[in-house]
């Protein structure tokens, strides 16, 4: 591939991904919104959150799977248990990584 074809590719990357930043940040600086629309605009992260990370917790070959071999299922559900508590990401991540690296160790789950 030409070096100049992926240096614009690059560029071209870099501009679609910062524009969607920028034109919020641009348009609503200085400005109130509505206490409806700031609690649904808080809502979104979670959300996206849950819709990329819930189908890979519980589908293993195009089949949902809930039994007590899925390891990634048992481990998220700690770490959910574990960010409610302490409201810490660090914390969660760590128990998170941790329970799935002593379940591997030991064979647990596929």
């Amino acid at each position: 591939m030409d070096q100049t074809l992926i240096s614009w590719t690059i560029v071209g990357m870099a501009v679609v991904t910062y524009i969607p930043r920028l034109l919020p940040t641009l348009f609503l600086s200085g400005k109130t919104l509505h206490p409806m629309l700031a609690a649904w605009l808080r809502l979104i992260p979670p959300a996206v959150l849950a819709a990329m990370l819930v189908p890979s917790l519980l589908i293993r070959e195009d089949v949902v799977h809930l039994g007590t071999d899925n390891l990634f299922l048992w481990c998220a559900l700690v770490a959910f248990a574990v960010a409610w508590r302490f409201n810490s990401l660090s914390a969660t991540v760590l128990v998170g990584m941790g329970l799935v690296a002593i379940g591997r160790h030991f064979g647990l789950g596929f």
